[in-house]
């Protein structure tokens, strides 16, 4: 890409006094002709760039212009490194880490510290999510819809958007596009999605970037409380974090927080087997009931 190529020259000539036009056009595989408008771009964005011909000649920073040379330092690169290993953790590649090799060439020993951040954004689904992102990227950089067949709790549904964004969220990734069908902005989750398709090519718009307040994306209907036996703890800091429960004189845990649906809380509540016991809202007791009655004659029939 363009940007990344001009920040790397920037980067190089930020170290070197000076470089060839060759030197560059080797470093970044791409043509002489390039280097030189790429050269030109940096010197009308204000970066007074001379170019000396001859034997001696090349390329470098007019002296006396005043530019930190520490524009980025070495735990800056490192931070940044962490952050594109990251990337890399995703597209199965090591594209991102040689584009950081590009952008620090000059001064490997950037590289060469702290390593041990390791950011792995793959999660348990690596196999099915990596083709997923690189096909949603790919079209949202070309401005090309993506078609999908869509699982929800609410049923399965054929989908077409306008993807504008790759997010990852919530130990999850999501694409925020216009869906066609709802005629709105909408998020969708990938390991909910199948059967990609891109399709045509469509008029990008002027997206609003997602709202990421979890009350407003996952709204809660039912507020739960619940008696949970302390050997459960660590789920509930794990889960929701220690601010969820308060601890009871008898050692046990008064658990509380907001679900979006009566299945999730049923399904939350027998996950615990013996170890939970609903309290609010009440009307759910029943529901927990019929749900384990309903297991114990399956199991009694066989």
């Amino acid at each position: 890409m363009k940007l990344d190529r001009m920040i790397g020259i920037l980067s190089i000539l930020l170290q070197k006094e000076k470089v060839t036009a060759p030197y560059l056009a080797e470093k970044f595989e791409v043509s002489r002709r390039t280097i030189n408008r790429d050269i030109e771009a940096l010197c009308m964005a204000g970066i007074p760039l001379v170019t000396e011909p001859g034997q001696n000649g090349g390329v470098s920073i007019m002296e006396g212009y005043k530019i930190d040379r520490t524009l980025l330092s070495a735990s800056d690169m490192q931070a940044i490194l962490a952050g594109l290993r990251s990337l890399d953790s995703v597209s199965g590649t090591n594209r991102y880490a040689q584009l950081m090799e590009k952008l620090s060439a000059g001064a490997s020993n950037l590289l060469a510290g702290d390593t041990h951040i390791l950011i792995d954004l793959s999660s348990w689904y690596r196999d099915s999510i990596t083709p997923k992102i690189e096909i949603l990227h790919a079209a949202l950089l070309s401005g090309r819809k993506v078609s999908f067949l869509y699982f929800s709790p609410k049923g399965q549904s054929s989908r077409t958007i306008e993807p504008y964004d790759l997010i990852f969220q919530w130990a999850s990734w999501y694409v925020w596009g216009w869906c066609d069908c709802r005629e709105d902005y909408r998020l969708f989750k990938l390991n909910r999605m199948t059967d990609l398709e891109v399709k045509e090519s469509f008029e990008k718009r002027s997206p609003p970037l997602p709202d990421f307040d979890q009350e407003k994306v996952f709204p809660y209907a039912y507020q739960v409380k619940a008696r949970i036996q302390p050997a459960y703890k660590w789920r509930l800091v794990e889960e929701f974090g220690p601010e969820s429960f308060t601890e009871q004189p008898d050692g046990t845990l008064l658990f509380s927080f907001g679900f979006t649906d009566k299945t999730s809380i049923i399904g939350w509540i027998a996950s615990f087997g013996d170890g939970a016991e609903l309290l609010e809202p009440p009307e759910l007791r029943h529901d927990i009931l019929a749900f384990a009655e309903g297991i114990s004659k399956k199991y009694l029939e066989t």
